[in-house]
């Protein structure tokens, strides 16, 4: 966690922040200065301006209309889109720059769904009050001299001075009016680190079950921007303890199984959480997204699979076959891609696959099959099941680790006498028609796959060979269908 910093600090970090963009600020704000009309740098943009992490996408607030910007923008933008102009907002590309210019608002809401009924406003203040949290609800005017006057009515800089998440009305009202805006608090708790005031808290708990409002899209645009944060595993935490995970995404919570003195395991949930912070510390290219899903979903299927064994063991056979059907579900749901679903529900597969592995026992074929199982997947494969070590037993993850560098080892040994990459028959299709004499359909298919798995067992086979094993397998067909 940063060490608190004082206002002073925050605010002359903001003005250094604000200074890089000195050009693209003054240049806006001429335009709306010469046209009459207010514009402010407002929300994420000024936090984060406070924080030391703003970069190139600012989001501004004006009194004036989406149709007067278009026309005040229009000779200035590189580029311009309208993708919100029915909520306020216009779009602007401007110097490598992303601006998103939105008209005052003061919504009301129907209770019912998320959707606003938008109202424009012609003041500030009526703007910043209707935000999220108060860390957004601040700021900084804009003129043809740059940054001007802060603007914090709310309690904002000190609410990012202890790094604390409140709302500007009753949270209550600002979570009925917009639910996601609970599934925001748990993402800012992963993304910057912070913590949620008390009264927001309680409310969270109280009104998780509206969270059944949003679609399934919103959902998993913040539940995946809560993963790629700095702390996810706060995030997801605050989730699953006020309910929020019961809604959106409740096989994580499920893992909270209860354990008695007489069958001991591992608190399933407890050691998902440190799988998903030690794949995190393996990451070696930036957050990985498919790898953070499959570190959080690996043992979803635990409880299902849950047996008590005789003499106070517990078993969970097959936990990673169930839980890879789980995890395509919930993705389902919540809308994913295939691609996605495909990938993390794969790994979620394949996480315990190496566990047969042993002291090196595996056959150069049952090497060659976990890597072309696991295909474009195999360096988070290696990344997930190096993290799902979570024993405190100093020697067991000794030998372990161990255990799967000598694996990686066998296939880097392998892959450079084979294209492990691409493991495929040594015949292809057309080779197959030529040799047995039969036209394009399944049965070409299913010889193909034959020599697939032969070239899995055997590895590369001379021409003549694959040939005369393929003669082999037909004329065996052939004996059976008589």
């Amino acid at each position: 966690m940063p060490e608190p910093a004082t206002d002073a600090v925050l605010l002359a970090a903001a003005q250094v922040a604000l200074n890089r963009h000195g050009a693209v600020l003054r240049d806006i704000g001429r335009v709306f200065a010469d046209a009459g009309h207010q514009l402010y740098l407002v929300g994420g943009s000024v936090r984060d301006a406070l924080l030391g992490r703003l970069g190139n996408d600012l989001d501004f607030t004006t009194d004036a209309r989406p149709d007067e910007m278009q026309r005040m923008l229009r000779g200035w933008a590189d580029a311009m889109w309208d993708t919100g102009i029915e909520f306020g907002t216009v779009g602007v590309g401007r110097g490598g720059h992303r601006l998103e210019i939105t008209t005052f608002r003061s919504d009301t809401y129907d209770q019912v769904s998320r959707n606003p009924q938008v109202s424009f406003g012609d003041r500030l203040e009526d703007d910043l009050v209707r935000r999220d949290f108060t860390v957004n609800a601040m700021a900084v005017s804009i003129t043809p001299d740059g940054p001007g006057e802060f603007h914090d009515p709310l309690g904002g800089l000190e609410a990012v001075r202890t790094r604390t998440l409140d709302t500007p009305m009753a949270p209550e009202v600002s979570f009925g009016d917009d639910p996601l805006r609970m599934l925001r608090a748990a993402r800012f708790v992963s993304q910057l680190q912070f913590t949620v005031a008390p009264r927001v808290v309680e409310a969270l708990v109280a009104m998780a079950p509206q969270l059944s409002r949003i679609t399934a899209e919103r959902v998993a645009a913040e539940l995946d921007k809560l993963l790629l944060g700095a702390d996810p595993v706060a995030g997801i935490d605050l989730m699953v303890q006020t309910g929020l995970g019961d809604v959106v995404l409740p096989e994580v919570g499920a893992m909270r199984m209860e354990i008695d003195e007489h069958h001991q395991h591992k608190d399933v949930y407890q050691h998902s959480l440190k799988v998903l912070q030690q794949a995190i510390d393996l990451e070696d290219e930036g957050p990985d997204l498919v790898l953070r899903w499959a570190a959080l979903l690996h043992d979803i299927g635990k409880p299902a699979t849950r047996k008590l064994e005789p003499g106070g063991g517990v078993s969970f056979h097959h936990h990673e076959v169930v839980g890879a059907k789980m995890t395509r579900k919930r993705m389902r749901a919540l809308k994913y891609s295939k691609q996605m679903i495909d990938d993390v529900s794969q790994l979620v597969y394949l996480h315990l696959r190496f566990h047969g592995y042993g002291d090196g026992r595996w056959t150069d074929s049952a090497v060659r099959r976990y890597v072309t199982d696991a295909g474009h997947l195999l360096p988070r494969l290696h990344k997930l099941v190096r993290a799902d070590c979570t024993t405190r037993n100093r020697r067991r993850a000794a030998r372990l680790q161990a255990a799967y560098d000598d694996l990686e080892r066998r296939i880097a040994e392998l892959a450079a006498k084979e294209d492990l990459a691409r493991v495929r028959p040594d015949l292809d299709g057309n080779e197959i028609m030529r040799i047995l004499g039969i036209p394009p359909g399944p049965l070409v298919g299913e010889a193909w796959r034959y020599l697939k798995e032969l070239r899995l067992d055997r590895g590369p086979l001379e021409h003549d060979e694959a040939v005369e094993e393929l003669l082999k397998w037909w004329n065996a067909r052939a004996d059976r269908d008589v």
